[in-house]
């Protein structure tokens, strides 16, 4: 069975590498981006608020798409969306970016209901901690190659031929694609039509354990969005460092987040998922803190070691929490209540990278990384103290 798994297992997870890679591009590349259209960097935040608004609204509306269409159909339109966002950055115009970031949006909606309605039929159960979690390595691994390549790419060809570059990488991305579509859609399309994404709203919210999860997937993709979109420019405008060395910083987050978000997968098929999920979240509250205390004269060294530390956890988790709503799906039904937590996740991603730009600026970064800290322990405990309860029938 888990043989059977490796072909869609590896074509979920290289989609999602792409898909990651043109959703921070625009964050890497911001400072140089910024400076060309005379904007405030900060805005990132705003630019980060509309993709992740348009990927909730689109991956709601895909749950019936994914079944009638095919989940790697679904996933080869998302890449050619992704293409069509880079390629209007690459304009060099504000009106043009804002609509590159709602193509990037509507290109990042349908990936993890289009994935988990692939996986769900193909992998055991008893798999899906792990399996989830290594198809969501596909995020880190897309993020870190985004700090490598597109400070190179600045180097070499500037933020405009950078942004081609990856258009075309998603281009072919979607035709290289094309290969397997035809049996991996075959297997996976057949059966009945979806529910209605309605009634799994409802199905969320009436059951305990995936109503805690859910919010608390707002919270914490808070946290890891704030991180991973503000990492670059606060490291250089708070902490002095080159565009160059925290996008490496950010890189090594990354790297070594995916090995933590296995290594959490792993454990999440032998532990109580939801119990795992809010330690995690006690990390990342530690890390979170740690951040938030640097200073401009912090040695490297540390910067890094708070920087790596945190982005290793704080990215660590969503694999483990749509492994449970995969577990805790009715049969048929995983496309439709993962684009659920989907939807809720990326609410997450919309309210909090502009509440926390709002904080910097009003504050300072300090007090922003230390709000959603506080935030962030909240759900942890909360998650925690669910776990000890007995599960919903």
């Amino acid at each position: 069975m888990m043989h059977r798994a490796i072909v869609p297992v590896a074509t979920m997870l290289a989609i999602q590498v792409m898909i990651s890679l043109s959703v921070l591009a625009l964050s890497v590349m911001m400072p140089a981006v910024a400076a060309d259209l005379a904007i405030d960097p900060k805005l990132v935040g705003i630019f980060t608020a509309i993709i992740y608004g348009v990927a909730a609204v689109t991956a709601l509306a895909a749950a019936e798409p994914i079944v009638r269409l095919g989940a790697v159909r679904i996933c080869q339109a998302a890449l050619l969306m992704a293409a069509i966002g880079l390629a209007f950055n690459a304009l060099s115009m504000v009106a043009a970016t804002v609509i590159a970031v709602i193509f990037i949006g509507a290109a990042q909606g349908p990936i993890n209901p289009a994935s988990a309605h692939v996986l769900a039929a193909r992998v055991p159960r008893e798999w899906f901690g792990m399996v989830f979690s290594l198809k969501q390595t596909g995020v880190p691994i897309g993020f870190a190659l985004a700090g490598l390549i597109f400070p190179l790419l600045l180097h070499l060809v500037g933020w405009r031929g950078a942004s081609l570059v990856a258009a075309a990488a998603a281009v072919v991305t979607a035709l290289v694609v094309e290969l397997l579509r035809s049996s991996l859609d075959a297997v996976v399309t057949a059966g009945k039509p979806s529910i209605g994404i309605g009634r799994s709203i409802r199905f969320v919210f009436a059951h305990r354990e995936l109503r805690v999860l859910g919010l608390s997937a707002i919270v914490y993709v808070i946290a890891q969005h704030t991180f991973t979109f503000y990492l670059v420019t606060y490291l250089y405008e708070h902490c002095g460092l080159s565009i160059a060395r925290a996008g490496f910083l950010l890189s090594a987050s990354q790297i070594v987040g995916t090995a933590v978000r296995l290594v959490s997968g792993g454990m999440s098929d032998r532990l109580p998922r939801m119990q795992l999920l809010g330690w995690t979240g006690v990390g990342m509250t530690l890390g979170c803190i740690a951040v938030g205390l640097l200073e401009p004269d912090t040695p490297f060294w540390l910067i890094g070691l708070a920087v790596v530390g945190y982005g290793a956890v704080v990215i660590s988790w969503n694999g483990t929490s749509q492994a449970e709503f995969a577990h805790l799906s009715p049969p048929g039904e995983a496309a439709a209540v993962a684009s659920v937590q989907t939807a809720l996740a990326f609410s997450g991603a919309v309210i909090g990278p502009p509440i926390f730009a709002l904080i910097a600026s009003l504050a300072s970064y300090r007090m922003a990384f230390f709000a959603v800290a506080a935030c962030v322990l909240v759900a942890a405990m909360w998650q925690i103290a669910a776990a000890r309860r007995p599960q919903s029938a």
